[in-house]
């Protein structure tokens, strides 16, 4: 790592906005760090080979993710047991708007190495899909938590509650409700900045791009409101779920699994949760290990946004028999027909030789 002494007004606001800023994406996305140091600005910068290292465990994660969920998709439009069942709908939504965000991500981050500035409109574009599906996890979890303690508490109404249309509905509105706070943000910035303020190039995060502070009180109160929704729910089915195990005369198999699955929910929201909890530790941390700024960004990066898409395999595509069943065997189908190929070759060249 190298240290870069810089007294640039534009850097100097760039490090500004990324250490005071509470939104996620600013501190982690960043290549660079900073420490002020006097009258001049320290600007710490990866070496080559460690922002090369960074890169390739991001691109590799990414792609094995993206292998991971394809593969899941993949299975669930082949079979209608799955795209019939409200379930696996909401489960596929969850998968889906993982690789979304996963890839737009990385993207960013990749992208901060490669390009310092980008045009305005393409970061307003990539910024505002990457909070919609970062803010679209914790609803999708209440939704599958709810689903969970419907099929538990009320089995003989299930079917009746619990529809596909009705599903999809929820997802809409999920949509919808995440889909406000990003063009509310577009909407302030359109009245408050000047026209040609999305026709210049600027370092995409999203303090740069949205800079009115109003912007950033209303972020706060949606989230505050929204992610305490969630918890609340989360808590209110956990606690019903294992009301009705306590009740039930036999130690029902599936009621335990519903409780370990809406846990299991309750751990996704925590590591989304840390998106809020970030800002504030790792600007402790770097203000105590300076020197280690960068790394300390990277590990964040890794928690906050790599972990949590691990999980929803987990849950589902281990933990759940019937979906189990189903994906190992297009797995297994996809290794076998890779294989056979290869196989007759050699069978054929076996024969040529013989005669």
């Amino acid at each position: 790592m190298h240290e870069h002494l810089t007294t640039d007004c534009e850097e100097k606001k760039s490090v500004m906005f990324n250490s005071t800023s509470s939104d996620t994406l600013d501190l982690l996305l960043s290549n660079t760090s900073s420490l002020q140091t006097g009258g001049a600005v320290a600007v710490y910068k990866d070496s080559f080979f460690n922002a090369l290292t960074k890169n390739i465990v991001a691109m590799l994660v990414w792609l094995t993710l993206s292998i991971i969920n394809g593969s899941m998709v993949h299975t669930f439009l082949r079979h209608s047991l799955f795209y019939e069942n409200p379930r696996y709908i909401m489960f596929i939504g969850m998968v889906i708007n993982d690789a979304l965000q996963l890839s737009l991500v990385t993207a960013l981050y990749v992208g901060s190495y490669i390009f310092r500035k980008i045009h305005a409109s393409v970061c307003c574009l990539l910024i505002m899909t990457a909070v919609l599906t970062t803010r679209s996890t914790p609803l999708i979890l209440a939704g599958m938590a709810v689903e969970r303690y419907i099929a538990i508490c009320f089995p003989l109404h299930y079917s009746q509650m619990c529809t596909v249309p009705r599903t999809l509905l929820l997802i809409y509105i999920i949509l919808i409700l995440t889909a406000t706070p990003p063009i509310t943000d577009f909407l302030i910035t359109i009245v408050k900045e000047p026209p040609s303020f999305f026709h210049t190039s600027i370092f995409c995060d999203h303090s740069l791009l949205f800079r009115d502070r109003s912007i950033y009180y209303k972020n706060c109160v949606f989230d505050g409101t929204y992610l305490s929704f969630v918890a609340l729910t989360l808590l209110y089915t956990y606690c019903k779920i294992m009301l009705t195990a306590r009740a039930a005369s036999t130690s029902l198999v599936s009621v335990k699994r519903a409780r370990n699955t809406v846990l299991l929910h309750g751990v996704q929201l925590l590591l989304c949760m840390l998106a809020f909890v970030v800002p504030s530790l790792q600007a402790a941390l770097i203000s105590l290990f300076p020197h280690l700024s960068l790394e300390i960004r990277y590990i964040f990066f890794l928690v906050v946004y790599i972990i949590p898409r691990f999980l929803s395999p987990v849950i589902y595509g281990f933990r759940d028999e019937q979906f189990r069943k189903y994906w190992t065997r297009y797995l297994a189908c996809r290794s076998s027909f890779r294989v056979r190929p290869v196989v007759m070759k050699v069978n054929l060249q076996g024969k040529e030789q013989h005669q």
